[in-house]
């Protein structure tokens, strides 16, 4: 049976690094899963590879026709930024494994679509004060850095992957990032035991 291997983990554990590390080694061959959002693109981003970007016209349509899977939506300090996964034809879970990047609140929704069996939680640890020192340096690089909105993805990231939560998830398998190389060495282990 196909996987589908969700990588998760609070903001600025390298989520963004090892998935692109994950995606570039072709022993693994996983697809993958493009997450489509309303908020606006950073600088280094590329439409339709971290995400499709749209606006909430865009989102009201896919959600009319049926398509959104999942969404979530976070009141910014920047207005309302929604993240969603759609049917849009990327997902054909009885032929091929796959990656995508989510949030605990993605992985429950697609276990929900798709079923425990399918789906494969990879959760990333880091220490929080490397965590506030990385989203510090990275809005820092932006030409609008949007310091109100790290803070509140970052103290929001408490409640959202609270150890609780894991645990009502069934996750119990967890990266520590402490060593980039090291973790993704790890994980792409893990997820050849799976396949």
């Amino acid at each position: 049976m196909s996987k589908i291997f969700c990588l998760m983990g609070k903001s600025s554990t390298g989520k963004d690094t090892i998935y692109k590390r994950i995606k570039e080694d072709s022993s693994l061959e996983l697809q993958t899963i493009v997450p489509y959002t309303t908020r606006p693109i950073r600088e280094g981003e590329k439409n339709g590879v971290e995400y499709f970007f749209t606006d909430e016209a865009g989102f009201q349509r896919l959600s009319t026709e049926g398509k959104v899977i999942e969404a979530r939506s976070y009141e910014t300090f920047h207005g309302v930024w929604r993240y969603f996964t759609v049917d849009d034809g990327q997902i054909n879970p009885s032929q091929k494994d796959y990656i995508l990047i989510g949030t605990l609140e993605v992985y429950t929704k697609m276990v929900e679509t798709f079923g425990q069996q399918v789906m494969v939680p990879i959760l990333i640890e880091l220490d929080d004060g490397e965590r506030l020192t990385r989203a510090l340096n990275r809005e820092k690089s932006q030409d609008h850095p949007k310091y109100e909105e790290m803070c509140r993805r970052f103290l929001a990231d408490s409640v959202d992957f609270s150890e609780e939560k894991l645990e009502k998830a069934g996750i119990c398998k967890r990266f520590n990032n402490d060593e980039l190389s090291k973790c993704i060495e790890e994980i792409c282990s893990y997820i050849q035991s799976m396949k």
